[in-house]
């Protein structure tokens, strides 16, 4: 089969598009064929050796496909059931062997595709908000960009909840689907300091929370946009990472800074079915709209990385086999 492969960590063009075997599963797997694969900046971090991975590796954590085979001591799956799932690399290949407990079944009426391009970073906005920080009604939240593929979906959810949501977009056009996704103040981040801008539409007093997938770039302007308490949750780097800070810093308002990942938040397979499963139901009731920005051929991974790393995206980028 073709998968693409990951020999030594680089820069995009040390990804090769080969042959491989066919895996097979062994017991508690099942083997899916894969029908998408989302792009994500984990597989960035992967590919470039920012986190340490054995090498080779085949790359890519989220799917979505039918599922061709299971091995032993697998129950309640079989041949030819539709499924999504995270966190279990190799998905950018034609199959890929997953532990069955961590497969989610996709509910009829659901494309794969659209499964493919929410399972993460749905999951990601839905435990941002119901978990990390829960937001409450009449919360300000800061979510940085805002038309992004997480951005774009935590807008939703977080509106869902009630909050009150600033936005950052660095493009008029990332500004207008920031604005459809339902975020009450944009802010060109790229043409005024974000951070005297929340103070100015909020009287000064800042808000309760920034999700903030930027990292090096934002960080401390971020941390400005408190308010007393407030919380800073701090879950990507896609400018960077930050650096080392003095924690005495957060004396001024009893802030609270996070560094959550989803693979703490999904770890039980009740809590992994339950966050899938209200994505898929507001999915079907109409009420989460999935953007999928660009699709690539799996074998030009490669282009798809640097359209990711280019910071073009207004949505979800898939692999398609």
């Amino acid at each position: 089969m073709k998968a693409v492969r990951v020999h030594q960590a680089g820069e995009p063009d040390r990804l090769s598009y080969e042959d491989i075997p066919m895996p097979e599963p062994g017991a508690g797997q099942a083997r899916v064929q894969i029908e998408a694969a989302g792009v994500n900046f984990i597989d960035v971090y992967h590919r470039s050796g920012l986190y340490n991975m054995a090498l080779p590796m085949t790359l890519g954590t989220e799917a979505a496909g039918t599922v061709d085979a299971v091995g032993p001591d697998v129950g309640g799956l079989a041949a030819g059931d539709r499924v999504a799932y995270v966190l279990q690399l190799g998905a950018y290949a034609e199959y890929a062997v997953v532990q069955a407990d961590r497969l989610v079944p996709v509910p009829a009426g659901i494309e794969l595709r659209q499964a493919a391009a929410v399972i993460l970073q749905g999951m990601t906005a839905h435990y941002l908000a119901h978990s990390t920080y829960a937001i409450h009604a009449g919360d300000t939240a800061l979510i940085h960009a805002a038309a992004g593929g997480v951005g774009h979906l935590l807008v939703q959810v977080a509106k869902r909840r009630g909050a009150r949501v600033i936005g950052t977009a660095s493009t008029p056009e990332k500004a207008r689907l920031a604005t459809e996704a339902g975020v009450d103040h944009v802010i060109r981040y790229t043409e005024v300091d974000f951070a005297d801008e929340v103070a100015n539409l909020t009287g000064g007093k800042g808000v309760q929370v920034v999700y903030d997938s930027v990292g090096q770039a934002t960080f401390e302007g971020s941390l400005r946009c408190l308010a007393r308490r407030g919380t800073m949750v701090l879950f990507g780097q896609s400018s960077g990472q930050v650096p080392p800070f003095n924690l005495g810093a957060l004396a001024r308002g009893s802030l609270y800074v996070t560094r959550p990942t989803l693979g703490d938040y999904v770890a039980a397979r009740e809590e992994l079915l339950a966050r899938a499963g209200d994505l898929f139901a507001w999915m079907a009731a109409g009420e989460l709209e999935v953007r999928i920005d660009r699709t690539f051929p799996l074998a030009e991974a490669a282009e798809a990385h640097r359209y990711l790393e280019g910071r073009q995206t207004k949505g979800k980028v898939l692999l398609i086999p």
